[in-house]
């Protein structure tokens, strides 16, 4: 199944199936004007189902919602219901190699999961698929700019939003995990030109989250930096992910570690790729527990103190 559509038409779909929260989502384009970066058009944004895969390569074998030839970034805003708000907000980045954004079971999913926390969920569609001069071997590089811009965004607009500025992180699953890993380490060089006083407020997230990511490994090789001003970070992996292995996140967890940044690794046996948030019988459905302590630990799941919203 598949059918093209405009931004409008995609805007109105995810209207149509809300994530159960306070509110209507509201979306927001992150770039003013042109998008920085960009080439000729690629066609219409297309949203479409996945391929049905088997066991051995994800966990989630049925079909869901991607969306691709994304040339206009957003970010839709889900907030949870007033009496539970913690004032911490997620910028979730669904997976999909660069090339789609697995919209359902790493988007939505994931923002009315966080809602049910308190947090505020907000979902970053970024530059998909990969541009010509992308290489297919390497993360793509737009996505970063796009990430980046997001989370100054979310920042700036803060009050406006009902978030607690010091209290923004990060989601993100398969590359969606990278490009979370790449924000939270890449703070202080921007991947693009700045544009406005936007880009003069933070883009380091302060927490991450990065569930089964790829490319790490090959980026640490590469000479990737991570400074001991890296914000703390939770990863989570399958040990039999064939997509990508588990060694991404064990050399991620090692590097942070080397670097004194706060981390915590959690491998779950026998597990594939693209679990997301579902509940299962499966030893790894227990991440999502495991990373809700996680940040509760971190404070993060109580409501702020009037002098921490004040900072």
């Amino acid at each position: 199944m598949q059918f093209t559509s405009t931004f409008s038409l995609v805007r109105c779909i995810c209207f149509a199936c809300p994530v159960v929260g306070a509110d209507s989502p509201v979306v927001v384009e992150i770039w003013p004007g042109k998008v920085p970066d960009e080439i000729d058009d690629i066609g219409a944004e297309t949203l479409r189902m996945s391929l049905e895969l088997d066991r051995i390569q994800v966990e989630v074998t049925e079909s869901t919602t991607m969306v691709t030839n994304v040339t206009l970034p957003i970010i839709t805003i889900y907030r949870p219901v007033k009496e539970n708000d913690t004032r911490t907000a997620m910028l979730i980045c669904p997976g999909g190699g660069y090339w789609n954004l697995y919209w359902e079971l790493e988007g939505e999913e994931v923002a009315r999961w966080l809602n049910s926390l308190g947090m505020t969920g907000i979902i970053l569609k970024y530059r998909v698929p990969r541009r010509p001069d992308e290489p297919k071997s390497q993360p793509a590089r737009r996505p970063l700019a796009d990430a980046q811009r997001a989370v100054s965004l979310i920042r700036s607009r803060s009050e406006e939003w009902g978030i607690d500025k010091q209290r923004i992180g990060m989601v993100g699953f398969s590359a969606g995990g990278h490009l979370a890993i790449a924000t939270a380490t890449s703070f202080e060089q921007r991947a693009y030109e700045p544009i406005d006083d936007v880009d003069k407020v933070s883009c380091r997230p302060n927490f991450a989250v990065a569930v089964y990511p790829g490319y790490l490994k090959d980026e640490l090789a590469r000479g990737m930096k991570i400074a001991s001003t890296t914000p703390p970070i939770f990863l989570a992996h399958g040990g039999e992910d064939i997509v990508s292995d588990p060694e991404h996140s064990v050399s991620m967890y090692l590097a942070l570690k080397r670097a004194g940044v706060g981390a915590e690794l959690h491998i779950y046996a026998s597990a594939t790729h693209d679990f997301g948030v579902r509940i299962s019988d499966h030893p790894y459905s227990a991440w999502t527990e495991s990373c809700v302590k996680w940040l509760r630990h971190q404070g993060l799941l109580q409501p702020p103190t009037r002098q921490s919203q004040s900072r």
